[in-house]
């Protein structure tokens, strides 16, 4: 499955409870959404979340049902080290809409 990075502006500082964090999983099974993991700004404005999922259009899907920003998707291909290794991610391929 794709891997894409989220970027989300808040308009105020974010501070996620567990159950919040519990509501967003159950809207992102509904759409075959994954949330992999998230890296907040400094002032807690601005996140850059990883997710796996089918395509663009299930993300900006769930972030709906969820009332989150989704302000820009991109699908992932893979990470370089320090060393400049290319390392392809598993899960990403396929054609993407967005």
């Amino acid at each position: 499955m794709p891997i894409f990075m989220v970027e989300r502006q808040f308009a105020e500082q974010l501070e996620v409870a567990p159950e919040t964090a519990a509501e967003i999983n159950r809207i992102n099974d509904e759409f075959g959404v994954r949330w992999l993991s998230s890296f907040l700004s400094l002032d807690k404005r601005k996140t850059f979340c990883l997710y796996e999922a089918d395509n663009v259009d299930a993300i900006r899907a769930a972030a709906v049902r969820a009332g989150i920003p989704a302000d820009a998707i991109m699908e992932l291909s893979g990470t370089i080290t320090p060393d400049g290794a290319f390392a392809p991610l598993s899960t990403a391929g396929g054609p993407t809409t967005g």
